[in-house]
């Protein structure tokens, strides 16, 4: 199943709309949405699925790269983001559903997809059910291709050893800490949700495989990352705090910064293939 908080506030307007501000203003969305469509080779895609496409950043990456005749299914579950999407990306070749991506087969018929693309998002689903679901709608030697935060998938890019610390995130905690008496749970050692080895079984469960894997580097600034952390589903600390107090932290806690400090982070990129029809 899903992870439980997965969705939590993915909902909710003023997410959305800071959101999708966030992915115009950022070149995180737009760069690693150019990766995947250039990874899913779509010269002669005709049908692609933006799979929990929100707002319609990855989208906006796609149609900017696939051929004009080809259209563009861009499915989530959450009816705000597609809201702003809607608006903010009026193109006749896309065409929004709001669907959970397991339900991805139900919306889409066996075998008329070319590719399936995930952005970022995998680790919010059942990904057993939706592999299985990508290979049902895929036709044959179609592709699944998306991305997994390298903490989620336990990998770790050479870069990323350069990358600036402390964090923002620490500097958010030790203010949290020392000025509001916020007491911050535990750093513990926790094991990867999806490590590459889960993610081959799942695939190669649902009939796919992989052909290809890779461990990339994405590189930002601290100033991005307090972007980031400005929208309200992202704010930290957690608990007990109003959004106008997380904001001060934040503040606080970037000041102490170098604003154009190389942060790095760690991606898994997997394109996986549904074999080729026996004759």
């Amino acid at each position: 199943m899903a992870p439980q908080d997965a969705l939590l506030g993915w909902d909710e307007p003023a997410n959305a709309q800071a959101y999708e501000a966030f992915t115009r203003a950022f070149p995180m969305y737009d760069t690693t949405s150019r990766d995947l469509a250039r990874r899913a080779q779509l010269d002669n895609a005709d049908l692609v699925v933006d799979l929990c496409g929100g707002a319609g950043a990855t989208a906006r990456a796609l149609l900017d790269l696939l051929p004009a005749r080809a259209r563009v299914v861009s499915l989530d579950s959450a009816a705000a983001m597609q809201q702003v999407g809607r608006r903010t990306l009026p193109d006749p070749r896309l065409t929004w559903v709001t669907a959970s991506a397991e339900q991805l087969s139900n919306h889409l018929a066996p075998g008329s997809v070319d590719v399936v693309v995930c952005n970022s998002a995998l680790w919010k689903t059942d990904v057993p059910a939706v592999c299985e679901a990508a290979a049902r709608v895929l036709r044959p030697q179609g592709r699944f291709v998306f991305n997994i935060g390298g903490g989620f998938a336990g990998v770790r890019h050479p870069d990323e050893e350069t990358s600036a610390r402390p964090s923002l995130n620490t500097f958010i905690r030790q203010i949290a800490e020392a000025d509001h008496g916020y007491i911050a749970p535990p750093l513990g050692r926790t094991d990867p949700k999806l490590p590459p080895e889960t993610i081959t079984q799942h695939l190669n469960s649902a009939g796919l495989y992989v052909t290809d894997a890779e461990v990339t580097a994405q590189h930002s600034t601290m100033a991005e990352k307090k972007a980031w952390l400005s929208i309200p589903l992202f704010a930290r600390p957690e608990g007990n705090f109003t959004h106008e107090q997380r904001m001060e932290i934040l503040e606080a806690a970037y000041a102490r910064t170098v604003p154009e400090a190389r942060l790095v982070t760690s991606w898994l990129v997997i394109t996986a293939e549904l074999p080729k029809a026996a004759a």
